[in-house]
């Protein structure tokens, strides 16, 4: 298997951000920063500090290639997305604090844009916002609860809008619609050209990259690696779904599989009926999430949720892809979009993404071990990793901002219970969640013990 089978986005890429792999680290050696992983939110730390402080040596370690996780492998949505709810971040803070977070989101979307400029980054940005279809009566008050909560946080339709059925399949031609939520927050993008070009920028920028470079332990101003120690004042752990592989970190997240297809080009006659003209990701309002983008080549890249939690937190290459997951991602696009029967599937994909067992992603640094972490997205990594590196980087420098009191800062989310109980509760939430949908679909009632299983996966 080569880096290019990971997904379509790597399989994409042009030659000269697709390799070659950087070379590891050789030997030991010493750094002001040190940052373990090489995805968006060990390189988005790298590049605010490189910008801030061009001095600093800041040396990134990554056990494989810039990229090799979620970072080059996900659905494409820079989105504004926060996956604990306003209501669960103002108990464990304010009120005050919960809205600073939302608009600190806004404004993130539009960041990753400005530096994709800045920096000529070809990654295929187009801010065109999502739209999440309702195509159920339950799944139309789902999206009536959700407007009316936006707008109880004050945030208006320009925010957050409420679509007729004539509207959302102005947007989005899909079968049995009855009204779409609408968010101009997210972008479209190419992720593994974001990932691959970050890489290169920060490199530009002074910044050291070792890649094939496995770290072994994190440990107060020492990062040990199979090729020699790092030793640094600051250390920051970036490793997402991987932090589960670390010592010490086995229950911090679960490492959950989402998985992905995209189909061939698809002719014109097609988006004539589709539509999705503007850029716009998409998804509804069902309980097990799918999301999908039209790309910049015309394909549609498709994924969704669904993919068991393996016993242990077990990462295997091998569970990357799943027959029987795939069959039901093909099943509900064609259910969404008949006119794609016919047209092929030239790429599947997955990989794991991390869950904290509040669903709340967090950032910090402890100034009396200067160790530092940020990650735990669920899925919502794209723009959310940007924050997080300028969050960092405030952290690392000392300083205090608007970004260093947000409520995500410091956070440390329980542990997950010990297995078998892990196991036995991640995957009873993804079947209970599965089969919730289409009890409403048959019976036209919400699915109650969905919403009783909510606290377990994440007191939304």
């Amino acid at each position: 298997m080569t880096f290019r089978d990971l997904s379509f986005w790597w399989d994409s890429l042009p030659d000269e951000l697709a390799g070659p792999v950087r070379s590891p680290l050789d030997g030991s050696t010493r750094a002001d920063v040190a940052i373990v992983g090489g995805g968006y939110t060990g390189l988005w730390t790298a590049y605010y500090l490189a910008t801030a402080d061009p001095g600093l040596r800041v040396v990134v370690l990554e056990a494989s290639t810039a990229g090799f996780g979620a970072s080059g492998r996900n659905g494409g949505w820079a989105s504004a997305l926060f996956p604990t709810s306003l209501e669960s971040v103002a108990r464990a803070s304010s009120r005050e604090a919960a809205d600073a977070m939302q608009r600190a989101m806004f404004d993130t979307v539009d960041e990753v844009g400005r530096v994709a400029r800045t920096e000529a980054i070809d990654c295929h940005f187009r801010k065109g916002g999502t739209i999440s279809l309702a195509r159920t009566a339950v799944q139309l008050e789902r999206a009536r609860d959700e407007v009316a909560g936006s707008r109880r946080w004050g945030f208006g339709p320009e925010h957050h809008a409420l679509l007729s059925a004539d509207e959302a399949r102005e947007r989005l031609g899909a079968t049995d619609v009855l009204g779409a939520t609408y968010s101009p927050h997210c972008a479209r993008i190419h992720p593994a050209r974001l990932v691959r070009g970050l890489a290169t920028v920060v490199e530009r920028l002074g910044v050291t990259l070792h890649e094939g470079t496995r770290v072994r332990a994190i440990e107060p101003g020492v990062v040990r690696t199979d090729r020699g120690d790092v030793r640094a004042e600051r250390i920051v752990r970036a490793t997402e779904a991987w932090t589960s592989q670390l010592p010490g970190s086995q229950r911090d997240i679960a490492p959950v599989y989402s998985l992905v297809l995209a189909t061939e080009p698809l002719p014109p006659s097609f988006w004539d009926e589709v539509g999705l003209r503007a850029g716009e990701t998409f998804a509804d309002h069902r309980h097990l999430i799918i999301y999908g983008q039209r790309t910049a080549d015309d394909r549609l890249v498709f994924g969704g949720r669904g993919a068991p939690y393996h016993l242990g937190s077990r990462i295997r290459p091998e569970y990357d892809r799943d027959p029987k997951v795939y069959d039901e991602l093909w099943r509900v696009l064609r259910d969404l979009f008949p006119a794609i029967a016919g047209h092929a599937v030239t790429h599947r994909w997955g990989g794991p993404l991390a869950i904290p067992r509040d669903w709340f992603p967090s950032v910090g640094l402890d100034p009396a071990t200067g160790l530092g972490w940020g990650g735990g997205y669920v899925g919502d990594g794209v723009a959310s990793s940007n924050l997080a590196g300028r969050t960092l980087a405030d952290l690392v420098l000392g300083q205090s901002t608007e970004r260093t009191s947000l409520p995500w800062v410091n956070h440390r989310s329980p542990r997950w219970e010990p297995e078998p109980l892990r196991w036995i509760g991640v995957n009873l939430g993804l079947r209970v969640m599965s089969s919730a949908d289409a009890v409403e679909e048959r019976t036209g009632r919400p699915a109650r013990r969905a919403e009783l299983l909510a606290p377990l996966l994440g007191g939304h």
